[in-house]
């Protein structure tokens, strides 16, 4: 397993606006995909008082873990960017694979895959990148961000000395940012003084995982209120309906007959009644601290590991994506019938270009997202979700998103009807709704009242319209991504380019390398001098090959789901690693990694376990490895060959990493690899 390891700052930074100003993209999403204001729309939401330009953003998970990935985010959309979640254990183990999206959301993954200090730099660096690309106007008339801290997962881990510097951290940044200014690299030293915000976050979302105990899940957000005066939102778990309700919509009604919870996470996790009570109490504790306070539907939903796709070791998975949408959406109905409109409520379940604007037009804020962006496309599918969210509002006359919540679901009238108004207020309010006029000049001081009515009213409509929609169900998602039955190898595929945006860390990429054959020469000494032979013929068919960097690659699996060949992008094309600690570090995984000399580069491959290296920067390339060292011409080997071999030499080794080295540091070329070697001047 290759240990996911972060990119250094001045690399992500030439990168980004290198690759903006070339190739009009960033990160591999293209330009036309960024998500820019609509004229005359109003996207903005409130959230623990603090504005957000959209109520999108990613889920804490594989999207919101390195720099490179929430930036992404954020081009696509997000603005309000919930964090992975971090804990005290700060060095797991990962399950490899991890992700399977090849009809529902299926995971084994929990909690970041960082150090503590490494995911608060992170934070930060995304931070200030997205501060760099507003100053560069890359989303004119969509400014407003706000960052969600997300911690788990238990008090005593919460209240750690390490835990508290991170969240103290992401409080007030100064230091970290004042020591990433001067790896700015001077291409963009325009940048460095730029008044980057030092307080990063000072909203936290508690994801207490499953089987938390409900007293434990109070102390620890009574602590957060309290002694840390953070806004809180918690996490609520999908068992909160019942194992009798929840059986009969995921098993019964939508058919995933093949889902079992197990009996365990019943009994271990919170009730509903628990819920309520502790729900009440914390929502007077933080009023009475002037604080905000809401819950989070929802988590993932434990179920069996039946999949032969992950790891024998995991007993258990954790289900996302439509049957989830649909078990969330009716806790938001109960949770509403329950409270009212008493506490705001994030969601994260399912949404997709489909759901997304019926989510907004229930008042959920911020609505989260995961599995859709590890789908076809990644990133770029959230352009669909304001397109259509923009046509609807339009359709209904709502400038902003509280008048579209009155209008989405045709609830506006009813909602209307269940206030006390005085009757010429009442009478403006209906004469507005019908004719397109200004909802909010007729209501006045009634408008968020009459906003309030309308998400309660609008949870019963869609909750209802959810669990009677096929597209929700097992049979409409069965099918699998077609396999085609051929293997990946090492150079040439269907180059569907498939992995690319399915890859949340921007790990996979596209190369440049020749069409037409290259001869390999196998190369032995006599006594009459060097002699080759041809021994193989490497044939690039593709103009462009796919390669994966390694330190940005946690091994998921989730581009081996989605690519029509078997094998696995990120374990059979060349992987590049960012530094000869990382690829030392490797030994089980072939690939290769490019190391800075006086005179040159040098970079080593590994074949097989076994270890070659190739020096530039002379006439003659070097190649070396266990049992030889040359020096010669690949155009004509045994008449430019000096140096000594123990035996004869096969030169295929060196015929590949001589392509992979021209591809990878052409003029023209942008990528992780020759990035790093730009801007750190080592490999």
């Amino acid at each position: 397993m290759v240990d996911l390891t972060p990119i250094p700052f001045g690399v992500l930074v030439g990168r980004l606006f290198r690759e903006i100003e070339q190739k009009r993209s960033a990160f591999d999403l293209p330009a036309q995909r960024f998500v820019r204001g609509h004229p005359g729309l109003d996207f903005s939401v409130g959230f623990h008082g603090h504005r957000a330009s959209t109520p999108f953003g990613p889920a804490a998970g594989p999207h919101t873990q390195m720099a490179q990935n929430i930036v992404l985010s954020w081009l696509a959309g997000a603005r309000v960017i919930e964090f992975k979640t971090v804990q005290i254990n700060d060095n797991l183990t990962i399950p490899r694979p991890c992700i399977d999206v090849q009809t529902v959301g299926l995971n084994v993954e929990w909690s970041q895959e960082l150090t503590l200090a490494q995911s608060l730099e992170e934070y930060v660096k995304a931070a200030m990148l997205i501060e760099m690309l507003k100053a560069s106007g890359q989303a004119p008339g969509l400014d407003d961000t706000i960052f969600d801290m997300s911690v788990g997962y238990d008090l005593e881990g919460i209240r750690s000395t390490r835990v508290g510097a991170f969240m103290a951290g992401l409080r007030d940044a100064t230091g970290i940012i004042d020591r990433l200014r001067g790896e700015i690299p001077n291409a963009w030293k325009q940048f460095r003084d730029l008044p980057f915000p030092s307080r990063i976050s000072d909203t936290l979302t508690l994801s207490t995982f499953h089987g938390c105990p409900p007293d434990e899940i109070e102390r620890i957000a009574e602590f957060l209120l309290g002694e840390l005066g953070l806004n809180v939102v918690i996490k609520l778990n999908p068992t909160l309906l019942g194992r009798d309700d929840l059986s009969a919509i995921l098993n019964d009604q939508l058919g995933y007959t093949e889902l079992t919870v197990p009996d365990a996470t019943f009994a271990n996790d919170t009730d509903w009644q628990q819920m309520v009570g502790f729900v009440d109490r914390l929502g007077r504790r933080a009023r009475a601290l002037s604080l905000g306070f809401g819950v989070k539907f929802s988590n993932t939903l434990v179920v069996r590991n039946h999949k032969p796709f992950f790891p024998t070791s995991e007993t258990v998975m954790y289900l996302s994506g439509p049957p989830l949408h649909v078990l969330a959406i009716e806790l938001v109905r109960r949770f509403r019938r329950t409270f009212g409109d008493r506490f705001p409520i994030s969601f994260s379940a399912g949404i997709d270009n489909q759901n997304f604007a019926d989510a907004v037009g229930l008042g959920l804020q911020p609505i989260t997202v995961c599995t859709d962006l590890l789908k076809p496309g990644g990133y770029r599918r959230s352009f669909r979700y304001f397109e259509d969210l923009a046509a609807r509002m339009k359709s209904v006359a709502a400038p902003d998103i509280d008048t579209f919540v009155i209008k989405a679901h045709g609830r506006g009238e009813a909602a209307l009807a269940e206030l006390e108004l005085p009757a010429a207020t009442a009478l403006a309010c209906r004469a507005a709704l019908a004719s397109g006029g200004d909802l909010r000049a007729a209501a006045g001081d009634a408008f968020a009242a009459w906003v309030s009515r309308a998400r309660l009213l609008n949870a019963e409509v869609y909750a209802d319209r959810v669990r009677l929609d096929p597209r929700y169900t097992a049979r409409e998602n069965s099918i699998v991504p077609r396999k085609i039955g051929s293997m990946l190898v090492l150079f040439d595929c269907l180059t569907c380019d498939k992995c690319i945006p399915v890859c949340p860390n921007d790990a996979n990429f596209t190369f440049a390398i020749p069409k037409g054959e290259v001869n390999a020469d196998r190369l032995w000494r006599t006594p009459a001098g060097w002699r080759a032979e041809n021994v193989a013929v490497l044939n690039f068919s593709k103009a462009r090959q796919i390669g994966t960097f390694a330190d940005a690659c946690n091994e998921c699996g989730n581009c081996d789901v989605l690519c029509p060949e078997d094998g696995g992008p990120y374990l059979v094309k060349p992987l590049f690693f960012a530094s000869m600690a990382s690829w030392a570090a490797a030994p089980q995984r072939d690939g290769f990694v490019l190391e800075r000399l006086a005179d040159g580069t040098r970079m080593h491959g590994r074949f097989g376990g076994q270890v070659v290296r190739m020096e530039t920067g002379k006439a003659k390339l070097r190649y070396a490895g266990e049992g030889f060292d040359l020096r010669l011409d690949l155009a004509d080997p045994a008449g430019s060959a000096e140096g000594w071999a123990d035996g004869p030499v096969d030169l295929t080794r060196l015929c590949i990493m001589d392509q992979i080295f021209r591809a990878i540091t052409a003029p023209n070329a942008l990528n992780f690899v020759n990035m790093t070697m730009e801007y750190t001047g080592v490999g």
